[in-house]
């Protein structure tokens, strides 16, 4: 049993001063007021841990350069350390299934993504709770295989369906995509023209069959079910038909409108708050915040833009206060993906806690604990 005492505790609609109370992995007691005993916090916030529903950051350590694959496990743990840090207490790593020219055979990198995190829970190797968010690339002419080789790991808890074919959604302009594919491969203009034309055949023969292939899967197995980069209202009609929750990244306020009116919950990136805007040079996302749009924030490829977007919003929008923002990295998500245990101090709830100290402003993370253990 512990006592966090001295702290501004962050409830779902509010904040008060006083402490919590934990005892077997879950909270136990919320008061108001002064207590005597417990660990001092010293008038820090004490927060719910963040919980992120769609993060590249373990690819990006399995793969820290083009062409360099990582010790898988390795990877993961150095993206554990990093993710907990930054007040994370539950992560759905994403795992990109299906082939395409920059990686043609995808599999074996996600099989030993995918048996690194199902070995590592399995050992209680790690310091925070770790889900698998499959990203369905729908055009590729394997996802199909891929999809159903991991879908039915229990630690498969999400899956998202993506079309990234130039011309469309995230890259809407041709032009852009080209910058972007020299820019981050390192090719030719040559290069970059057949890289087009080629995709926009694959998505021509493969993009609508396995959407709806995969979305049928999806619910038979009882995962949750994302979008990706919807720009038109054509793109939401088609999520919305499949059984989609999540919206995620929508890159036009038709799009993000459509999604909000059907109900959808809407995720953007925090680094597009914390930037002021998209690096793709699609909709701001504390725009989206301003109308009312958003649900949910994801730390993309910062890990710590969680955490530091949700202190920014409450600075940067008139009336919108801290309980709501953190709510976007909270409550919402871990509901969006089920996870009703956990995302909010009450009782009941998981003790899964982060303590925020404020420095110049700014957040930053000085204890995490997961189901009351202290990990960071």
């Amino acid at each position: 049993m512990a006592t966090f005492r001295n702290a501004r505790i962050v409830l779902a609609d509010r904040i008060i001063e006083g402490s919590v109370d934990t005892d077997a992995g879950l909270i136990t007691g919320v008061d108001e007021g002064a207590a005597s005993v417990g660990e001092d916090l010293e008038g820090d916030y004490l927060i719910a841990g963040l919980v992120e529903l769609h993060t590249d950051h373990l690819e990006n350590h399995y793969r820290p350069r083009p062409g360099v694959f990582w010790d898988p496990m390795a990877a993961l743990h150095a993206h554990d350390v990093q993710i907990a840090g930054s007040g994370i207490t539950t992560v759905f790593d994403a795992v990109r299934i299906g082939s395409d020219i920059d990686v043609p055979d995808m599999k074996p990198h996600a099989e030993k993504l995918v048996q690194a995190i199902r070995t590592a829970r399995e050992d209680d190797r790690l310091r925070i709770e770790h889900f698998i968010h499959l990203r369905c690339e729908l055009p590729s002419h394997d996802v199909l295989e891929h999809f159903e080789a991991f879908a039915g790991f229990d630690v498969v808890r999400l899956a998202s369906v993506m079309d990234h074919t130039p011309g469309q959604r995230q890259f809407q302009s041709l032009e852009t995509y080209k910058l972007f594919y020299k820019k981050q491969m390192g090719h030719s203009e040559a290069d970059a023209e057949k890289a087009i034309a080629d995709r926009l055949a694959e998505q021509a023969r493969y993009s609508t069959p396995h959407r709806k292939a995969i979305a049928r899967r999806a619910r038979e197995l009882g995962l949750a079910l994302a979008s990706h980069d919807d720009a038109t209202l054509a793109h939401v009609e088609e999520g919305v038909e499949d059984g989609v929750a999540i919206a995620e990244f929508p890159t036009t306020l038709e799009a993000a409108a459509a999604a909000h009116d059907a109900g959808l919950a809407i995720l953007m990136g925090a680094p597009n708050v914390v930037r002021g805007k998209s690096h793709s040079g699609n909709i701001s996302a504390t725009d989206l915040v301003r109308a009312g749009m958003m649900d949910i924030l994801s730390s993309d490829y910062v890990p710590f833009a969680l955490l530091q977007a949700a202190f920014l919003l409450p600075e940067r929008i008139e009336g919108f206060s801290l309980a709501q923002a953190l709510a976007m990295v909270t409550g919402n998500p871990a509901r969006a993906a089920g996870l009703d245990d956990r995302g909010e101090i009450a009782v009941g709830k998981r003790a899964d806690l982060v303590r925020v100290q404020i420095i110049r402003g700014a957040p930053v993370v000085r204890a995490v604990w997961r189901q009351g253990k202290r990990v960071s």
